[in-house]
């Protein structure tokens, strides 16, 4: 039997409850050149038994049973089982739309030169999805060109782990996922950007996204905010463009913001001041540093590198439009840290 094209990489554990709605949208898909290795990761209920199933009736589902050894084990086991150029992740609560392997498939061949596309993605079922999340998958759904997404990764994770597919010998030339007291999928993507590949996204969404309780991104310190804040700042502080011999300021004096830059600094950035739009702050110091208004950005020459640490999506908005009218463009001469 050839090999197949794409590869669907699908660690599960208990979850017996979904995995017959998800292995059905995957055999929906109008891409049919593809494996299944579904990696059962130690399951007490009937999750094995629902994958050997259909195992037994379609030869392209293979299940492997190494027992319980974690999410980043048994993700790398199917990385190194499969057999395809390309690896698709699948989580076993979710649902792919019918185009979903094809679309992606016909970005990856128009793009050579990217490692790793994702898609858009819709929240279901509606009764378990908050405010909170629906804003960040609004964002998320926005960042879409290969330039959005490298603009916007110190921001937030700019994937949804299961929607996104990747060229095979990229993950494991990169050894896969790490392990460690962060979330996995985003270290990975930081870890790419770093080396220097490009990602992107498909402009349409194909994976419905499964909101609940029991995820473990809601339970697991890995997926805590100081979690990503750490994992940002790790990465943040070997980005070459704050070691480039440019003065580095940082937007945002608020007490929040301070206590994320610290992150950074203890790290090795060293801002110069704060920028912040509160009258009572600027003219005075904070930690020993200058704040300044908007304004001292358009008249420092040469020009700063701007860290913006801004939450808040509207507000963030605002500023890149403030940079913008004094020339300074996302990526080259500042970044959104979230």
């Amino acid at each position: 039997m050839p090999d197949p094209a794409i590869s669907i990489l699908l660690p599960f554990r208990d979850e017996a409850a979904f995995l017959p709605e998800c292995l059905a949208s995957i055999r929906a898909q109008t891409e049919s050149d593809w494996e299944l290795v579904a990696v059962d990761d130690g399951s007490a209920d009937e999750s094995a038994a629902i994958v050997e199933r259909w195992a037994d009736d379609d030869p392209r589902v293979r299940l492997l049973r190494p027992g319980r050894v974690g999410l980043v084990a048994a993700l790398n086991l199917a990385i190194a089982e499969a057999r395809a150029p390309l690896a698709a992740r699948m989580d076993a609560d979710d649902v792919m739309l019918p185009d979903r392997l094809r679309a992606q498939r016909e970005w990856m061949d128009a793009h050579p030169g990217a490692a790793l596309c994702g898609t858009q993605v819709e929240l279901f079922p509606p009764e378990e999805v908050r405010g909170g999340y629906l804003e960040y998958v609004r964002w998320q759904n926005e960042c879409v060109e290969p330039g959005q997404i490298a603009a916007n990764l110190y921001v937030e994770s700019p994937f949804a782990h299961p929607s996104v597919m990747a060229r095979t010998e990229v993950l494991r030339a990169a050894g896969g996922y790490a392990d460690g007291p962060f979330p996995e999928d985003y270290e990975l993507w930081l870890r790419l950007h770093a080396g220097g590949h490009r990602m992107g996204k498909v402009p349409r969404v194909l994976l419905r996204w499964r909101e609940r309780g029991a995820r473990t991104s809601r339970t697991d310190a890995r997926y805590a905010r100081d979690a990503f804040d750490r994992l940002r700042a790790d990465y943040l502080a070997r980005d070459p463009r704050l070691h480039a011999g440019r003065e580095v300021v940082v937007w945002g004096a608020g007490r929040r913001s301070r206590l994320r830059a610290r992150l950074a600094m203890e790290r090795g950035v060293a801002p110069s001041a704060w920028i912040d739009i509160d009258p009572d702050k600027i003219g005075h110091r904070v930690w020993g540093l200058p704040v300044h208004a908007p304004e001292w950005l358009a008249e420092r020459d040469p020009r700063p590198f701007v860290l913006v640490y801004v939450n808040n999506h509207g507000a963030r908005g605002l500023i890149s439009a403030r940079l913008g009218e004094m020339g300074y463009a996302v990526g080259e001469d500042w970044l959104g840290v979230g």
